[in-house]
């Protein structure tokens, strides 16, 4: 069976950085039933992550890091995808959250050389909680209801914050809140053991279940008014190639549902076949349409990822590319697990194999932002003006 990854994996650097990933997925895929079946994230594949100095990649090389181009980035949350989409998308936050501070320099030095360091010298994690049950999405605008007061040389913050991946297991939380006395968004760097900071575990879903994105709950949490580090700008935001993490994530676990239909279909052979069902012409082209599929959205997804990193000047022009790569790709991905699954057949929903959790776990990859509505809009008002 041919490797899908080959083909993407272009010099020893990439091999070296692929290798981490490896790793790390061969890891994760010793906890898959646990981790599904228990909504957790497992603290041995956190280990192992932290192990590889994976948290830190996308650091500068002055800050201990490798300079992870955009490229590598999504190679690597690919392979990590294959092993298990969980743990992908989790640690693929804080991997790009740390690629934008740097790139984008969002933080005064003094602030961002606080967390880099720690990063880099002990592999701390850390994670945006931004949405909350009543605002949704924070990329569809709304002001969050978690509220922080000005008191003297301090902020008290309040609030509740939902899809908080790996929240127990975080060392920093960014958490997004009104500002009162400023009468605008920031966000705000918080010590997972700070006073009033707890978890409430909350994350029973179809699918993503081991991402373990429960509610991070603030209860008039103390801070300093150093520990604001961000305030939302005024004008358009700028693109986010960072958030390609998400489709590459989707499209590992295609890969992963690819694999294994093709070796269910080599092994096999009903009493009613002289030969395994690789052989049966409906199901060869079942195996085709998800291979053709599968390499319009690597090919989409990487020259996208390539234009950024080598094109830095054309970035504030790649909204609608980055945004069409997640609408193609995330609907990609669920179209070739379904594929699979109808290899499968009736076995693919038994829990004995992995397609039915591929099946749950990618259609998530339609809930993560941008929206397909959004992102047919956006294109839309493009094409027209």
């Amino acid at each position: 069976m041919i490797d899908v990854f080959e083909a993407w994996i272009k010099n020893d650097r990439h091999q070296r950085l692929f290798e981490k990933a490896e790793r790390i997925a061969e890891e994760a895929r010793d906890h898959v039933k646990e981790t599904d079946r228990n909504a957790v994230f497992s603290p041995k594949t956190l280990k192992v992550i932290k192990q590889e100095g994976y948290p830190s990649l996308t650091l500068p090389v002055g800050y201990g890091g490798e300079d992870l181009s955009l490229y590598e980035f999504l190679l690597l949350q690919e392979r990590i995808a294959e092993g298990d989409g969980t743990v992908a998308l989790s640690i693929g936050w804080h991997l790009g959250i740390m690629m934008e501070l740097s790139q984008d320099q969002l933080w005064k030095e003094k602030q961002f050389d606080r967390i880099a360091k720690e990063v880099a010298d002990e592999q701390k994690v850390v994670n945006r909680a931004a949405t909350e049950p009543a605002t949704g999405s924070p990329t569809r605008g709304g002001v969050p209801e978690t509220k922080a007061v000005r008191n003297g040389d301090e902020y008290i913050l309040t609030g509740r914050k939902t899809f908080t991946s790996m929240a127990d297991h975080l060392d920093y939380y960014i958490v997004s809140a009104y500002v009162d006395d400023l009468d605008t968004v920031g966000w705000f760097l918080i010590d997972r053991h700070q006073p009033g900071v707890s978890v409430e575990k909350t994350w029973d879903t179809l699918g993503m279940r081991g991402t373990e994105s429960d509610d991070l709950v603030l209860n008039e949490v103390e801070l300093n008014v150093e520990d604001l580090v961000e305030v939302k700008s005024e004008g358009k935001p700028s693109p986010k190639g960072w958030l390609l993490h998400i489709p590459a994530c989707y499209l590992g676990i295609a890969v992963a549902a690819r694999n294994d239909a093709i070796k269910f279909a080599k092994n096999f052979q009903p009493n009613s076949l002289n030969t395994p069902i690789a052989e049966v012409a409906h199901i060869k082209d079942k195996i085709g349409e998800m291979e053709w599929k599968l390499l319009q959205a690597h090919s989409f997804m990487y020259a996208t990822a390539k234009k950024w990193d080598q094109e830095p000047h054309q970035r504030k022009h790649m909204g609608p590319e980055l945004a069409a790569v997640k609408l193609a790709v995330t609907n990609v991905a669920t179209e070739v697990v379904d594929l699979a699954m109808r290899i499968a057949g009736g076995r693919g929903l038994s829990k004995q194999y992995s397609f039915e959790k591929y099946y749950r776990d990618v259609r998530a990859g339609l809930h993560n932002p941008p929206m397909d509505d959004a992102v047919v809009s956006m294109l839309a008002k493009r094409a027209i003006e």
